[in-house]
């Protein structure tokens, strides 16, 4: 019997690593807060990464590419980390996970607005949008129980809204820098905006016992920062279609975890739209990679899909 290749089996943490950080974000909140969680794993990721750098062979970016590395830490990772944080204060972690799937949607609807001749707006596409955004609806409706619409639903998807704007800002940046290039470059920046929130992480981390600063810890060295390296480990050395159809395995697998950990039931109805939206993205990627059959130089991400 042969063993799964490195690959694949770094391919396979990438998707555990990254569903397992749902359930952590719920129980990290409870126990920090929204600001302080936020920065702490932020900064937790950037030193992590900033010391693999030399390692990596990290680069330093060019002068000129500096704004649109800060509109990536600022969407990508100030932003989306807190709007995510303070989404699973109300809504279940798993729910979250649906809604997050439907990221990439907006990356494509934004390049289609503002590069329509290199990612123009197709039937297909437009369908998988329209059908990616009804699931995201439903996941809403089923996440605010019998109230309908939550707001915490609806803070979870501006999530969604903001990474979906970090995966169109790295296009250009993924034709210069590596990967792991680009998400040390936007988590290192993402720190320096989430500032702000640093005397709350000082405050929590002065009162929190040792146990309460775990999740903040894991959630940087982990999903984030090794994520980062073994989905690029993995991406550069599969074919993307394999990749990217791994990552709509992110939500089952933390409904799974958010179970385990959290006994957190999902309600069918967001089990239902998140299956929707779900089907829309493999649609939207269905299509684009039809369009991308003439062979190029491959673009890759580390940010390519469901991240949490």
């Amino acid at each position: 019997m042969t063993s799964p290749s490195p690959r694949l089996l770094a391919l396979a943490g990438t998707v555990v690593l990254w569903a397992s950080a749902f359930p952590a974000i719920r129980v990290g909140v409870d126990e920090l807060g929204v600001a302080a969680l936020s920065f702490l794993r932020l900064a937790v990721a950037a030193l992590a990464l900033v010391a693999v750098a030399p390692f990596a062979r990290v680069r330093l970016p060019r002068r000129g590419d500096l704004p649109l590395i800060a509109l990536c830490g600022a969407t990508g990772m100030t932003a989306y980390q807190t709007l995510l944080n303070w989404g699973e204060v109300h809504v279940e972690a798993g729910t979250a996970s649906l809604l997050i799937s439907a990221a990439p949607v907006f990356s494509v609807l934004l390049a289609a607005v503002f590069l329509p001749a290199s990612e123009p707006l197709t039937r297909h596409v437009l369908v998988g949008s329209v059908v990616a955004i009804g699931g995201c609806a439903l996941v809403a409706l089923g996440g605010g129980g019998a109230t309908g619409f939550g707001a915490g639903a609806l803070v979870v998807l501006a999530a969604a809204v903001v990474q979906g704007i970090y995966h169109f800002a790295t296009k250009p940046l993924l034709r210069r820098y590596t990967g792991l290039e680009v998400a040390t470059y936007a988590m290192v920046a993402g720190t320096v905006f989430g500032l702000p929130l640093a005397p709350a992480a000082v405050r929590a981390a002065a009162h929190a016992p040792a146990a309460a600063l775990a999740p903040a810890v894991f959630l940087g060295l982990l999903p984030s920062a090794l994520g980062f390296v073994i989905w690029g480990y993995a991406v550069a050395r599969l074919p993307l279609a394999v990749s990217t159809a791994a990552l709509y395995l992110v939500p089952p697998v933390a409904l799974a975890v958010s179970f385990v950990w959290l006994s957190e039931a999902p309600h069918p109805l967001a089990l239902a739209g998140g299956a929707v939206t779900v089907l829309g993205v493999f649609l939207i990627h269905r299509s684009r990679r039809r369009a991308e059959a003439v062979p190029r130089v491959q673009e890759v991400s580390p940010s390519a899909s469901t991240r949490p």
